[in-house]
């Protein structure tokens, strides 16, 4: 299993602006210069002056906790590589173009709570598959030569959606799905034409976790010679005086029983109800605030270096908000950054 973090900062992280000129002006520039003798006589602030005038404005934006999970296993794209998000991000667009993606190269999602930057992706996932004719060959196959929006309203009566192989996956607690179903509802309850559209039109929908009858469902994806258990984990995120909401991370356990533990939001520190399954994991994805105004309803690094048990702090990879954390040497694994690429079992 390779994880990519695609994304390491919060929610309400800003980017920032900087002056930049393309190759292709910078070098008529420079070849100018090179060509006028007057201009042997600039100044350097002559020359910033003019590099100023020809700069643009580029954006490097800054985004949240987004994984990409790989795993060595036939996709249904046709392909052997399967790739899942966790979580979409408030606009997973930008962050799968920093890594040469878009959503026709995504197999799946997992959603592990239904909080504006952890979804706000999904609308576009959604909707770029359901219009991608070629999405997965199965898909091109069920369309023939229509339309993905007249299929579907011509064959209305039919009840007709399109099949779990033309459709990325999602996977999602059970007690997550409704309350995303409401959010994201307003962007993905209408086609044009159609008048009958749910999530499941969009994708192929997995719910994990404990279910009906008492059985907790999870995961198996092949990873070459073995395989990874996806289990969901339940952990607190925010809870008022009136409401809560859970953040349900993932457990994965390889063939061997090597453990990747993704948390994903959690309130302070580690829960009680946790504290088995970070012992148990070989490698723990770990959220932290930096700021100096700790909210409560995430882990702060001031919390992770002085209450954290030692043999745990050694596991973990910290993800940040804000600014990157300042730790003491060999107290955790290390601090991700975006681009960062890890392969399992090590």
């Amino acid at each position: 299993m390779k994880i990519t973090a695609i994304g390491v900062n919060a929610a309400f992280s800003t980017g920032d602006y900087q002056d930049c000129v393309s190759v292709e002006k910078a070098s008529a520039l420079f070849l100018k210069l090179y060509q006028d003798a007057d201009s042997k006589q600039l100044s350097e602030a002559d020359i910033r002056s003019q590099l100023q005038a020809i700069s643009e404005l580029r954006y490097q934006p800054r985004w949240h906790s987004n994984f990409l999970l790989e795993f060595d296993m036939p996709n249904k794209r046709g392909g052997e590589t399967y790739r899942l998000l966790v979580d979409a991000g408030g606009d997973i667009r930008h962050a799968l173009k920093a890594i040469d993606l878009t959503s026709a190269d995504i197999d799946g999602v997992y959603i592990s709570h239904p909080h504006a930057d952890h979804i706000g992706g999904m609308e576009y996932l959604a909707l770029t598959t359901l219009f991608n004719p070629y999405y997965t060959p199965n898909k091109k196959a069920w369309l023939g030569e229509q339309f993905i929006a007249e299929k579907l309203f011509l064959e209305q009566n039919l009840w007709t959606i399109p099949p779990a192989s033309a459709k990325p996956d999602l996977f999602v607690h059970k007690k997550v799905l409704e309350p995303l179903k409401r959010a994201v509802g307003p962007g993905m309850d209408t086609v044009q034409g159609v008048p009958d559209v749910t999530i499941d039109t969009y994708f192929d929908v997995h719910t994990v976790g404990k279910q009906e009858d008492g059985t907790t469902t999870t995961h198996f994806f092949k990873d070459g010679e073995g395989r990874w258990k996806m289990t969901p984990i339940f952990a607190m995120h925010v809870i008022s005086s009136s409401e809560e909401m859970p953040s349900y991370g993932i457990s994965l356990e390889y063939s061997n029983g090597y453990t990747v533990l993704m948390p994903t939001d959690t309130q302070h520190m580690i829960p009680q109800q946790l504290v088995s399954h970070y012992r148990k994991a070989n490698r723990i994805y770990m959220d932290c605030e930096t700021s100096p105004f700790p909210t409560g309803v995430h882990p702060h690094i001031s919390n992770l270096i002085h209450d954290m048990d030692a043999d745990i702090q050694k596991k973990c990879l910290l993800y940040h908000y804000d600014q990157p954390p300042e730790i003491p040497d060999n107290m955790f694994y290390g601090i991700l950054k975006a681009g960062d690429v890890h392969h399992y079992p090590d």
